[in-house]
């Protein structure tokens, strides 16, 4: 237990420490805008927000990257030097 929620930046911490592995060089692939694209951009990661349709409604922060679906936003990530 972390003792806090996305789009808390600890949450992302804790999960990067979990499997060892720094944030530095990590995307943010998710479908909430609130908790995964805010989260994102608290802690200046690039992020793919995945769509399943929906159009982006957030004025104060966006995606680097937007996906119809999960594996497309896994391969842009993968194909992203």
């Amino acid at each position: 237990m972390v003792g806090h929620k996305k789009p808390a930046p600890e949450i992302f911490r804790a999960a990067a420490a979990t499997v060892s592995i720094p944030l530095s060089g990590a995307w943010v692939i998710g479908d909430s805008a609130h908790a995964d694209i805010a989260g994102a951009e608290a802690l200046r990661l690039p992020s793919v927000w995945v769509t399943d349709g929906r159009p982006w409604s957030h004025d104060s922060y966006r995606p680097t990257h937007v996906a119809d679906d999960v594996a497309s936003a896994i391969s842009h990530v993968m194909l992203t030097p």
